[in-house]
């Protein structure tokens, strides 16, 4: 057996982890820029809190326009578990804020969908972008749709 460390299938290396650090900074200094679009999609910057560490988070993801002064993120993680900024968020929901293309970043109150609200919802995402139906399609597990909306 090998004397590096086993890691759990589907988790990520050191350097995919370091990679993913960098574009993620990359992304958040385009976004805080005026530059919120990768894609074709519209992109945010969500801050949360470590739910292990306590730490500050900031993670750029694409959204999807709701109703007014609300914003939706699917959390598809990459099909196979939901992503570590789902956790967080869940964990701390009343230290959430959202920074938008060149916005100073504002708190917002947190609501995972379900049932016709979701439906709906997903019916709007899918329709926009493809590829995240398609990826679910692909998925054993059903992704979170989260609402944001600005207190």
């Amino acid at each position: 057996m090998s004397t590096q460390k086993q890691r759990k299938a589907g988790t990520p290396g050191a350097f995919s982890r370091w990679m993913q650090q960098k574009m993620n900074g990359r992304m958040n200094r385009k976004i805080r820029g005026g530059h919120g679009t990768f894609m074709g999609m519209d992109v945010l910057i969500l801050n949360t809190v470590g739910r292990r560490s306590g730490q500050p988070r900031q993670t750029p993801l694409a959204w999807f326009p709701d109703a007014e002064d609300s914003w939706v993120l699917v959390g598809s993680g990459g099909g196979s578990q939901n992503p570590d900024w789902h956790a967080n968020l869940m964990a701390n929901p009343d230290q959430v804020s959202i920074e938008l293309p060149g916005r100073d970043a504002f708190p917002v109150t947190v609501r995972q969908l379900d049932g016709a609200d979701r439906d709906r919802v997903w019916e709007r995402v899918a329709a926009a972008q493809p590829r995240i139906a398609k990826y679910q399609s692909k998925s054993e597990r059903q992704y979170p749709l989260v609402r944001l909306t600005a207190r």
